[in-house]
């Protein structure tokens, strides 16, 4: 089967310099295709690198609601620059999050809002984080019309009833492993109410593991220990996924291929 990650951060350093380890199990498992999510200007040169060793990975690049007091003067400059030289790189991971210590709504929503409008600009999909901002995140897209490249919303955890609303703005949504935490079950049947061609699955390589129990190629940081998402948590993911459905493995493999590449481009794999 061919697998398509719409969500990740390979270039991170607790997963970089393990790659040709971590690699082989993935590909085995079926992984064809990545988006490389950048989080501040700091990292983009690392997911450009990253993305130039491996052609079957897209870059993203954008600043993470968590790295927004960070960001430097000259950000919006740089992203303009690595759009234009990448026809393939996309706009992500850029949001809202309340969750995050010490947040400042105002100020994420400008740079979401910002960043946002570069997009725009050059055509290019936009990958979303939202944590506990759902309404700002509703009221901000209120000002924009629907979107045609389309956006990601990643690891959706949103109000149900909201989808619809997203879905008609030009939003996918993709399911994580992390989701087979009890406690997620929620966001698990909230799948359920998407359309089908807006589905797409994501590992958050290398945050977010799936629980122990459901996690076949456990992972740790050798920094700290903490668990780790392993590439291959994908095929994870599209099993969930399959089985939240009610749909075979394989059909569900080729239907968030095929969405993955609506949204993202062709997929392939060295």
């Amino acid at each position: 089967m061919k697998l398509c990650d719409a969500h990740t951060h390979y270039h991170f350093p607790a997963l970089a310099p393990r790659w040709t380890e971590v690699w082989p199990v993935a590909r085995q498992a079926g992984v064809s295709a990545a988006v490389v999510n950048g989080t501040i200007e700091a990292d983009w040169p690392a997911v450009a690198a990253f993305v130039s060793q491996h052609p079957w990975a897209r870059p993203a690049y954008g600043i993470h609601p968590w790295q927004a007091p960070r960001r430097g003067a000259g950000w919006e400059q740089d992203l303009q620059a690595r759009l234009a030289a990448d026809p393939r790189a996309s706009v992500g991971e850029i949001g809202l999050d309340a969750w995050v210590e010490g947040h400042d709504l105002a100020d994420q929503t400008a740079l979401f809002l910002r960043q946002w409008e570069v997009a725009r600009e050059h055509q290019r999909p936009v990958t979303v984080h939202c944590v506990r901002a759902w309404e700002p995140l509703r009221q901000a897209l209120r000002r924009m019309s629907p979107y045609p490249p389309g956006f990601l919303i990643h690891a959706y955890n949103g109000p149900p009833e909201w989808i619809p609303w997203f879905e008609e703005k030009g939003a996918y949504f993709s399911f994580s492993p992390y989701f087979l935490l009890e406690r997620k079950r929620p966001q698990r049947d909230a799948f359920r109410l998407m359309p089908p061609e807006r589905i797409l699955i994501e590992t958050d390589a290398p945050e977010l593991s799936p629980p122990p129990e459901h996690n076949p190629h456990p992972l740790t940081d050798p920094q700290d220990g903490r668990p780790l998402s392993h590439p291959a948590d994908l095929l994870v993911a599209l099993h969930s996924l399959a089985g939240t459905l009610g749909r075979e493995a394989r059909e569900v493999a080729a239907l968030t291929t095929h969405n993955w590449e609506r949204l993202f481009g062709p997929a392939g794999a060295d």
